[in-house]
């Protein structure tokens, strides 16, 4: 959904920014850090089989939450459909539109079908693989509102579709890349019997592989300057955040950032930069920050590139490479609302200056500075352990985690 925001000159249309989710922590992480809408994905139909995913029954609540803070909510329902699996949408979608979702993302015609049929606004998702106005028009005589462009396609054949389509689309922004088109793979599922199709995928391509022919002729482990490429299967994540202009001008109505299968902070973290950047855009005084970046960099990922919009992306990745790690050191035992403060029972040290990250249902991701810590009403620098009062910037809940990030001991 685009909104027009009216300068002294223009008006400029403002695009969705559309944040992940896997659980509650995480749907609230990207309300809390400015997401216009949040997708999330129904335990059993969606392409993040082993994230925690949301049951039918939470779908309400999720929707709830999310009006609350003037956002929208899409529900995933794109794996390879079998007959059964169709039966089993036959009987959950008429409960999705009764919970008031806002739209089902799918990419089995027969869940489009059935979506539309049920009265539910539909997105057709990315590994639909969708690369022409053509099929945009086939699609929006099925009832489809939106759909989500195939990453492979480069910005400027998405900002010729963008002018030309009969419905809004959707370009991913951030985060992970896949190796094979669209997500359609068979590696996970021949060496695992764990299929990407279903959502079940265990990236074996983000191990190191080499590959070399038979004949000698081609070393793919090498390239042409020498240098070793062992990650030959792992492209670097998508990041552009430098790019906010471009994709702003190229006509999409969303930006989505992936990662339903990462926690709370990296959502919060990643909602946040992208929500600044957009904002310090359509005010027309535009200019990049270098400290998105370095936000972005705290948090997992593998390296940076700008995917297939500018050129094809080259692999060579080699896991999570961002300098920081969380560290587990405790939980919060109660919320104290009118002096802004936190009783923490700590089984890790915590310093004053630590960066701390609290994560809970409904908390969804506090990062901030330790400025003050108290044990038994003295002030401390240091708590080693036990209970500690602690100098909350908003509300935390008893039972929420609390981590450390801390710098990683190889970086």
């Amino acid at each position: 959904m685009l909104y027009k925001i009216k300068d002294c000159f223009s008006v400029i249309e403002m695009p969705e920014l559309l944040s992940p989710a896997g659980d509650f922590s995480s749907l609230m992480a990207a309300l809390r850090s400015g997401a216009d809408a949040v997708y999330i994905g129904l335990e059993g139909c969606n392409m993040r089989a082993r994230a925690d995913n949301f049951r039918v029954s939470e779908v309400a609540e999720a929707v709830e939450r999310a009006h609350d803070h003037g956002s929208r909510l899409y529900v995933c329902t794109n794996t390879a459909l079998r007959d059964d699996d169709v039966e089993r949408l036959k009987n959950i979608f008429p409960e999705l539109h009764s919970a008031g979702v806002d739209a089902v993302i799918a990419s089995d015609l027969a869940a489009v079908d059935l979506a539309a049929e049920c009265g539910l606004d539909v997105h057709v998702s990315v590994q639909a693989n969708i690369t022409n106005t053509r099929t945009l028009t086939i699609l929006r005589d099925m009832g489809v509102s939106r759909a989500i462009l195939s990453r492979e396609l480069s910005l400027r054949e998405i900002a010729g579709i963008a002018s030309a389509s009969p419905v809004e689309v959707e370009v991913f922004v951030h985060g992970a890349l896949c190796t094979a088109i669209s997500g359609r793979c068979y590696l996970s599922s021949y060496l695992y019997g764990r299929s990407a199709n279903c959502g079940d995928c265990l990236q074996p391509c983000r191990k190191s592989w080499r590959l070399v022919s038979e004949d000698g002729e081609f070393d793919l482990e090498v390239s042409a300057s020498e240098a070793v490429r062992s990650y030959l299967l792992s492209p670097a994540d998508l990041c552009m955040i430098e790019h906010i202009p471009e994709l702003v001008d190229a006509g999409v109505h969303a930006l989505k950032i992936e990662g339903r299968g990462r926690p709370a902070d990296y959502v919060a973290t990643v909602t946040g930069v992208y929500r600044e950047a957009l904002d310090r855009y359509l005010s027309g005084e535009w200019r990049f920050e270098e400290r998105w970046l370095s936000e972005l960099r705290k948090v997992f990922n593998r390296g940076f590139s700008t995917g297939f919009y500018f050129s094809e992306p080259e692999n060579g990745s080699s896991g999570n490479i961002s300098e920081y790690i969380k560290e587990d050191i405790g939980e919060v035992v109660n919320y104290y609302r009118k002096v802004g403060a936190a009783r923490l029972r700590l089984w890790r040290p915590l310093r004053v200056g630590d960066e701390v990250i609290i994560q809970g249902k409904t908390t969804g991701a506090l990062i901030q500075r330790v400025k003050s810590l108290q044990i038994e009403g003295e002030s401390v620098e240091v708590a080693e352990g036990g209970e500690v009062g602690l100098l909350v910037e908003d509300r935390v809940r008893p039972g929420d985690l609390v981590y450390r990030r801390v710098k990683r001991p190889d970086s």
